[in-house]
């Protein structure tokens, strides 16, 4: 029986609250030091109105006001997270947002948090979740897949690894001095994708 090596990366939404903004350099860095890569970074305020649609779902409950103020009382940093299992394993860093010194003490909230309100981060809680979130915090972003181990060797395999190919056979021929920059423009000059601009008809206006 196989076993499936394939990577499930997924993307997700990490929220540094602005109770521990000041701090976003460290927890960034033990971001990257647990297996994660920014895609996006973006530092903004939010105003009430705005944190009430982020926070729709929460409408109703005792904790809506104080969480709205909470979040517009200062600027928060909004981060495109990716990883296999991202959405999983950054609410495992984080911790619950409730209780979180008693249940996870290990947990980054456990460590940056004050209370159940100032509990320092936010995690997407699913897939859909967390492409409407990072739609949210990015409007021009583009929720795509990120593809998966096999997807990205095949797409390798038959659009760049064919031009590649010719371009290092051709530079082991010229033995340049800078290699790595002859390759870059052998590249470029080479490149298959790039688009073709059509001739254009010369149309002289009339006077």
């Amino acid at each position: 029986m196989m076993t499936d090596t394939s990577l499930h990366v997924e993307r997700t939404l990490a929220l540094i609250k602005p109770d521990v903004v000041h701090l976003a350099e460290e927890i960034e860095d033990v971001i990257l030091r647990s297996g994660f890569t920014i895609l996006q970074r973006r530092k903004l305020q939010l105003s009430p109105e705005q944190c009430s649609d982020f926070y729709a779902e929460h409408y109703g409950k005792l904790s809506f006001p104080s969480l709205t103020v909470f979040m517009s009382s200062g600027p928060i940093i909004a981060l495109a997270l990716a990883r296999e299992n991202a959405i999983a394993h950054w609410k495992a860093l984080i911790g619950p947002a409730q209780r979180a010194r008693a249940s996870e003490p290990e947990g980054l909230r456990a460590k940056y948090g004050t209370s159940d309100l100032r509990n320092a981060l936010h995690g997407s809680e699913s897939m859909t979740a967390a492409q409407k979130e990072i739609k949210f915090m990015f409007p021009d972003s583009l929720c795509e897949p990120v593809p998966m181990a096999e997807a990205a060797g095949d797409y390798l395999s038959k659009h760049v690894n064919p031009t590649l190919i010719i371009g290092l056979t051709e530079l082991c021929k010229q033995k340049p001095l800078d290699p790595c920059i002859w390759l870059s423009h052998w590249l470029m000059r080479n490149n298959p994708n790039q688009p073709k601009i059509e001739d254009a008809a010369i149309v002289q206006e009339a006077e």
